[in-house]
């Protein structure tokens, strides 16, 4: 469905006009800045959006006479407004009266305002655009994977950097053996000398007991010699245990003197050592596991890397395959992207066409779409604009502040001119104020 025929009076800055816009392509309505070039624009808006697009201020300051339009479709439904009111009547091909939701049925209302898609947020273009292609649920799950991989490949990352090089500075014993070696002979070995010692001791303190009793026997013997001087047979008798206890002092005294206490220096030495060798190869076995968790976080980050090549390639098979309304046009990131290009890097040009493309898909039985400043194309871009839209069999009307040959019909002081070296066109200039 398109624009067939468009005839204004007194809307808004336009005093009169009447124009038929190329059923295909580029009409292009053009003229100096206030002289009514958007007005047109606003009431076709107004005629097909409804009371939502109703302008503030519809009938042209000054006319005595209210807005009035007419708008005929391809299709053959005519929409009017006119009075004061700016009341509605559409009428179908068969004669009959029809409604404002008629009319919504086969009209896009960002076709209408196209500004209002050219305003929205990166995310909010991209949604519309994966509105019409029908996969924003399955990219959406392919997105969050992605990323989901790409912070926990981050991560291992960090951890392998980190993890070798505490590894690679940690100490290492080229000449350590590779298990710890046992110490256990060694101390059996102290544990032998120790117990000997011990023997050794008790001895000591046997003989010095010995030498307490043979002091106090003899202590004994002087007293029994003093005060029993008559009681022979008692001091014979203890001078023989005195006797006999000096020969076992004596021997005890000999043997104790004999004994020589061993030294654990030795074994403690090589126990030291065992340790301090025994702390290497611990030391190397730390270096060594360290070094084998950083090997596994390598081949866990190159499987997420697998993984991540993965899901890129089922994203990129998934928008190959959904049929983009304009072939460049792709989402990356969850942002509209044209050509490599994110919204904000796009020219102004390319921001027109992927609006008109995607405002165009939303409901491709709406054939037209309005564009307001065109202007900020060149001639040739602007002619390769047109010849695309014409190639998709869309209906582009736009306006350009411009009175040369790139404009369809020129706006001046409200009506319609001939343009500058005017190319060939489909308007109709002349208008008969209340024709209708």
């Amino acid at each position: 469905m398109k624009i067939a025929s468009l005839e204004l009076e007194n809307v808004k800055r336009v005093r009169a006009l009447a124009l038929e816009p190329k059923a295909d392509g580029l009409t292009v309505i053009g003229g100096r800045n206030g002289q009514g070039k958007t007005s047109v624009l606003d009431a076709i808006a107004w005629a097909l959006g409804g009371e939502r697009m109703r302008p503030e201020r519809p009938t042209r300051e000054g006319s005595a006479t209210p807005a009035q339009l007419r708008v005929e479709l391809s299709n053959g439904l005519v929409v009017e407004r006119r009075g004061k009111n700016g009341s509605l009547k559409v009428t179908d091909p068969s004669g009959k009266r029809a409604g404002q939701q008629l009319v919504n049925s086969f009209v896009e209302e960002l076709a209408l305002n196209l500004p209002k898609f050219m305003a929205m947020g990166d995310r909010e273009k991209a949604d519309e655009l994966l509105k019409i292609v029908g996969v924003g649920e399955d990219l959406a799950r392919l997105d969050r994977e992605l990323a989901q991989l790409s912070e926990k490949r981050l991560t291992l990352g960090q951890q392998k950097r980190a993890r070798r090089k505490v590894a690679e500075d940690a100490p290492w014993y080229p000449d350590a053996p590779d298990a710890p070696v046992s110490a256990k002979q060694l101390i059996d070995e102290q544990q032998e000398i120790l117990a000997r010692n011990g023997e050794n001791q008790k001895k000591r303190e046997r003989a010095a007991q010995i030498g307490r009793e043979l002091e106090a026997e003899r202590r004994r013997t002087s007293e029994l010699e003093a005060q029993l001087a008559a009681i022979q047979r008692g001091v014979d008798e203890s001078r023989v245990r005195a006797a006999q206890l000096a020969d076992d002092y004596m021997t005890a005294t000999k043997t104790a003197e004999q004994l020589r206490d061993e030294s654990t220096a030795e074994v403690e030495a090589k126990l030291a050592e065992i340790d301090e060798l025994n702390e290497r190869v611990r030391a190397n076995q730390r270096r060594a596991d360290m070094l084998a968790e950083a090997d596994a976080l390598d081949e866990e980050h190159a499987e997420v890397e697998r993984e991540i090549d993965r899901v890129r390639m089922a994203r990129t098979e998934l928008l190959d395959g959904a049929g983009m309304p304009l072939p460049g046009l792709t989402v990356e990131g969850g942002k509209l992207a044209y050509n490599g290009a994110s919204w904000g890097d796009m020219s102004g040009s390319e921001q027109l066409r992927v609006a008109t493309a995607v405002v165009r898909g939303l409901k491709p039985e709406c054939g037209f779409v309005l564009v307001d400043k065109l202007e900020q194309m060149d001639p040739e871009t602007l002619s390769e604009f047109g010849a695309w839209a014409e190639g998709e069999g869309l209906q582009v009307i736009g306006t350009r502040v411009a009175t040369d040959g790139t404009c369809s019909v020129v706006i001046e002081d409200g009506r319609a001119v001939q343009p500058e070296e005017a190319p060939e066109q489909t308007t109709r200039p002349k208008f008969t104020p209340g024709a209708f």
